[in-house]
């Protein structure tokens, strides 16, 4: 059975990330890949800084948005120590620069706009995602 609650917030949040999308597209012409948009907070700047750090402040907003309206924040378990979750990032890091997106741009944006290459891609994130969780939970 589905906790309704859960259920809810997965679809509000999906519905609000599609509609950031939707702004974004609509409003400046560029897609809201998470990975690009953080990766061009860095030098060498362009006329768009200021747009970046809201996009990645609202990122960060969003869960100060949930602890002010219900008073906590979800549980966060790691179940991991510091080296493989430092690993874990650079390998995130590592597919986002290679796939050129990550699943935001690919999996949220290119899908949208029936790109085939966003499919591959989110098709490969997907996979990946699936094979590393069944290694870690039944052969680690």
């Amino acid at each position: 059975m589905i906790n309704q609650y859960t259920f809810f917030t997965a679809l509000l949040g999906g519905a609000l990330i599609g509609l950031a999308a939707v702004m974004m597209m609509g409003l400046t012409g560029r897609i809201a890949g998470v990975s690009g948009i953080a990766a061009r907070l860095l030098p060498p700047w362009d006329g768009a800084l200021a747009g970046r750090l809201a996009f990645v402040a609202g990122l960060v907003a969003a869960a100060l948005a949930v602890r002010i309206a219900t008073g906590s924040l979800p549980p966060l378990v790691l179940q991991v120590g510091p080296t493989a979750l430092a690993a874990a990032g650079l390998l995130v890091g590592f597919g986002a620069v290679w796939g050129n997106g990550c699943t935001s741009g690919h999996g949220v944006c290119g899908i949208a706009s029936l790109s085939p290459r966003s499919i591959l891609a989110t098709l490969v994130f997907m996979a990946t995602a699936v094979a590393t969780t069944f290694l870690v939970r039944h052969v680690m």
